[in-house]
C-alpha cells in the first residue's frame, strides 16, 4: 500500500475535493502561453532555493538540448499551493507542470487532475525509475496503483546546529536528542554571539509552514489530530503539551518575528549566523553547505528530536505533476525527466557543488563518491531519516489517515491553514495556547464529523 493512501471508508468526490482544496489564489501570475505544440512548457513552482537554481540552468541546458522553452511562474509556498489547486481543479490547462507533493497526489489523481506517468517512465529507460527511493515512489503512487508525479527532491526533517557555537559554550549535542534537551541547549546558546538566538522554528501561518514541524512534536509527545474514529484531539493533554512546548520555546529562545518566519526565513537566519539551531527539512542542509555559504562546514546534523517515539522525522517530496489537461504532454514529460534526472544532479554538482544537488530521491545519489564527499556531513542521516519515516504510524496512537506532518485528507489544506493562524497568533502573543487550541478544536470537530 502506498505510504500516503487514504484508509478504506473515506469517501472523496471530485466536488468535495475541489471545494476543500481549491482555495482562492493568494498571488497573481501566469506562465506565458505556448508558442506552439511541443515548443513550450509552462511550469508553476515554489520559490525554494533548489527551484531557483533549476530556473537559472534551464535555458542554457534543457532548452538548448531539446528546443523546448520553459516559462516559469515562481511563487512563495502558500501562494503556489493555492494557485496550483485552483488551476488543476479547474483543469484550465494554463500550466503543464507544477510542483506538487505527496500530500496532494492521492486527491489530485482521484479526481482526474493529473496525467499518469507510468508509460513515460517505462519508455524513458535513461530516467531509471527503479533508482527513485522506494518511500518516494510509493508516496507518489495513487490508490489505483499508478504513478502520478516524479520527485525533484525528497526530504525528512532533522536538527541542524552550529558545532562551533556549542563547542565554545561547552555544550554537547546528543546523538539522538530529546525535545527537552534541545530546549535546554537553546536556552544556553541564546546570545552566544551578538544577535544570535538559540533556535529557529517556523511560526508562519500555513499548513505546510508552522503546522509541519509542530505536528511532528505533537506526534512524538503522544498526541494526534484525530483518533482512529475521527474524534478531534486538539484540546487533549498531549496536543496541548506539545503546542505549549513549541510556542514557549520559540517565544523564549527563537528568532525575532517568529510568527512571520517560515522555511525560507529560518534558512536565511541559519545561513547568516542569527541562530544556533534549526529544526526543519533535511533539504535545508544543501544550502547551508553550498559553496559560498558563510556557515559551510560549521553545521552539525542529528535526527529529529523525540519524546515518546523512537523517531519523529517527516516524509515529504516536492515533485513534478503534469496537469491532465496539458496540451504539451510529451514536452512536459521531457522537462520532468530532465529536472528529476541523474544528469541534472550532475549538472548542479558541476555548477554549484555536489552538496547543493536536489537530493533525497535517488539511490544512486547516495552511492556517488562525489556527492558523499561534499555532503558527508548530512548524507547518511538524511537517507536514514527518509527510510525510517512511517506515515502510517508516526506517533503513539492509531490514525484514521496516513501522514506524518499532515493528516492525509483533502480538507486538511483548509483545516491546517486555519489552525496555523491560531497557533501563529499564540506565537505572536495575541492569544494563549489554550485559546488557540479551543478555537482549533471546533474547526477539527467539523471535519471529523464528516468522516464518522
Amino acid at each position: 500500500m502506498p505510504l500516503q493512501r487514504r484508509p478504506r471508508g473515506i469517501r472523496l468526490s471530485a466536488g468535495a475535493a475541489t471545494a476543500a482544496m481549491a482555495l482562492l489564489a493568494g498571488c497573481s501570475g501566469a506562465g506565458a502561453s505556448s508558442s506552439g505544440e511541443g515548443e513550450a512548457v509552462n511550469v508553476l513552482m515554489v520559490n525554494n532555493p533548489q527551484m531557483a537554481e533549476l530556473q537559472k540552468l534551464t535555458a542554457a541546458n534543457f532548452t538548448k538540448e531539446t528546443g523546448i522553452k520553459v516559462n516559469f511562474t515562481v511563487l512563495p509556498e502558500n501562494d503556489v499551493r493555492d494557485k496550483i489547486s485552483q488551476d488543476f481543479s479547474n483543469q484550465a490547462g494554463q500550466y503543464d507542470v507544477a510542483t506538487i507533493s505527496n500530500f496532494e497526489v492521492p486527491f489530485y489523481a482521484k479526481n482526474g487532475w493529473l496525467h499518469e506517468l507510468d508509460e513515460y517512465a517505462k519508455k524513458d529507460t535513461a530516467f531509471d525509475q527503479n533508482d527513485i527511493l522506494k518511500p518516494l515512489r510509493e508516496s507518489l503512487t495513487a490508490q489505483d496503483g499508478k504513478l502520478y508525479a516524479e520527485p525533484f527532491y525528497g526530504e525528512s526533517s532533522f536538527l541542524m546546529y552550529r558545532k562551533d557555537v556549542l563547542a565554545r559554550k561547552g555544550l554537547t549535542m546528543p546523538a539522538q536528542p530529546t525535545w527537552q534537551q534541545v530546549a535546554g541547549l537553546a536556552a544556553k546558546a541564546d546570545g552566544a554571539e551578538s544577535g544570535m538566538k538559540g533556535i529557529c522554528l517556523r511560526g508562519l501561518p500555513g499548513w505546510g509552514e508552522v503546522i509541519a514541524p509542530l505536528t511532528t512534536v505533537v506526534n512524538t509527545m503522544g498526541g494526534t489530530w484525530f483518533t482512529k474514529d475521527w474524534q478531534a484531539q486538539l484540546t487533549s493533554p498531549e496536543f496541548k503539551k506539545a503546542t505549549q512546548f513549541y510556542v514557549d520555546l520559540v517565544r523564549e529562545h527563537g528568532e525575532a518575528g517568529a510568527a512571520q518566519s517560515g522555511y525560507a526565513e529560518c534558512l536565511n537566519n541559519m545561513t547568516q549566523g542569527k541562530t544556533a539551531m534549526w529544526y526543519d527539512a533535511t533539504a535545508g542542509a544543501g544550502s547551508l553547505e553550498a559553496a559560498g555559504s558563510p556557515v559551510k562546514g560549521k553545521i552539525g546534523y542529528v535526527p529529529a528530536p523525540v519524546d515518546k517515539t523512537r523517531s519523529s522525522g517527516w516524509l515529504y517530496t516536492w515533485a513534478w505533476g503534469m496537469q491532465k489537461a496539458s496540451k504539451n504532454a510529451d514536452s512536459a514529460w521531457k522537462f520532468i525527466s530532465w529536472a528529476s534526472s541523474k544528469k541534472y544532479e550532475a549538472l548542479v554538482g558541476e555548477k554549484s557543488g555536489w552538496a547543493n544537488v536536489p537530493a533525497g530521491k535517488r539511490a544512486s545519489t547516495y552511492a556517488n563518491p562525489e556527492y558523499r564527499k561534499a555532503a558527508g556531513a548530512f548524507a547518511d542521516i538524511t537517507e536514514k531519516a527518509i527510510a525510517s519515516a512511517n506515515p502510517e504510524n508516526p506517533g503513539t496512537q492509531p490514525r484514521p489517515a496516513a501522514g506524518i506532518q499532515f493528516v492525509g485528507i483533502p480538507e486538511f489544506t483548509d483545516l491546517g491553514t486555519k489552525v496555523s493562524q491560531e497557533i501563529s497568533a499564540a506565537i505572536a502573543g495575541r492569544q494563549s495556547v489554550d485559546q488557540a487550541l479551543a478555537a482549533s478544536q471546533k474547526l477539527a470537530e467539523k471535519v471529523g464529523k464528516e468522516y464518522r
